[in-house]
């Protein structure tokens, strides 16, 4: 099953029969989809869906996300949670344990610096004109993070991490569009425009994959309460699909001229960033889509998976950590 994105702005979902139909402002038909071919509905910017739409999604335990034009995540429609009320009761439990949270958060670190070092790699025997010495502050990182006393210390160790992966990134770009220093809300040029979009799909995507296993998306381990309604366990899933998924997506559509400058356009006076045209949004969607159902070998599994599969196996082995089913967590790794 794939997700549907719903980007035309005006466009319209409805249910017919067993099918989900998007209509454009003319009510002229744009797509039509089996409802058991859809596992998540996203709908960009203005697009809505009608209320008879909305309870189909329910019914079938279809998840329905609504991000801005610019693609933050407003908020979700979900299906009733509290499925597996004592895996979240130990959820909160271990969250207050300050082991539990180091000892997993070494993992989660590990996988996103094991995983970032395996991409600038690539990048780097693609052509990217990065200093080799990049590659060593990576695994200088690694070998630290795996030492931290305490979570304070570990970000330190992920914060430099990412400075050298992006130092990477940012050669491996060839100038293609404009990418300075990583920027957020809002985005200042195209490639950190595409970056942020593509991470808040990736966390509305771990968001379900942990809803689906019954853990609270909102109580992580490494990332800690800061702030109100912030999906912290999504955020500590996802830092091991960063470089594998979005930043793979990114490195794509720009090297292979997917997308150019035309493809971006400037927010209006309460935006004040980078966004992606229509166009644009359409063509990121696409190969974002593609990304998720690639597969590739999950030693766990024993087979290939597609990423969005990947998502779940991921989220129900944190399960049974949680419930010390399994003595740690294995981070999904690429070679």
């Amino acid at each position: 099953m794939a997700t549907l994105y719903v980007t035309e702005p005006g466009a319209r979902l409805e249910k017919e029969y067993k099918r989900l139909r998007v209509v454009d402002p003319e009510d002229q038909t744009l797509l039509v989809v089996p409802l058991v071919r859809v596992s998540e509905v996203v709908l960009v910017g203005w697009a809505g869906a009608t209320t008879p739409a909305m309870l189909s999604l329910l019914d079938n335990d279809i998840g329905l996300t609504f991000l801005t034009r610019q693609g933050k995540l407003r908020g979700r429609l979900t299906p009733p949670t509290g499925k597996n009320l004592p895996l979240r009761r130990q959820q909160y439990r271990q969250a207050e344990d300050a082991p539990f949270c180091l000892r997993l958060s070494r993992a989660i670190v590990g996988g996103k610096l094991r995983n970032s070092r395996t991409m600038a790699r690539r990048m780097m025997r693609g052509g990217a004109a990065a200093a080799p010495e990049q590659i060593q502050r990576l695994k200088t990182c690694l070998r630290e993070a795996g030492r931290s006393a305490d979570i304070a210390a570990l970000m330190g160790q992920e914060g430099r991490g990412a400075k050298a992966y992006f130092a990477v990134f940012r050669a491996a770009i060839q100038e293609r569009l404009p990418f300075g220093a990583r920027t957020r809300r809002p985005p200042q040029d195209p490639v950190n425009a595409l970056l942020g979009l593509g991470y808040s799909l990736l966390t509305g995507n771990l968001i379900t994959a942990l809803e689906i296993v019954g853990l609270d998306p909102y109580c992580g381990f490494f990332h800690g309460p800061t702030s109100y309604g912030r999906p912290a366990l999504a955020l500590d899933l996802m830092e091991e699909f960063r470089p594998l998924v979005v930043d793979s997506v990114v490195l794509t559509l720009v090297n292979k001229r997917m997308l150019t400058g035309e493809d971006f356009e400037a927010g209006g006076p309460a935006e004040q960033g980078i966004y992606l045209t229509r166009r644009g949004r359409r063509v990121f969607f696409e190969q974002y889509t593609r990304r998720l159902n690639t597969s590739v070998y999950h030693p766990t599994a024993g087979r290939a998976l597609s990423y969005q599969k990947i998502f779940e196996v991921q989220a129900r082995q944190l399960a049974k950590l949680i419930q010390a089913e399994i003595d740690e967590y294995q981070p999904f790794l690429v070679k």
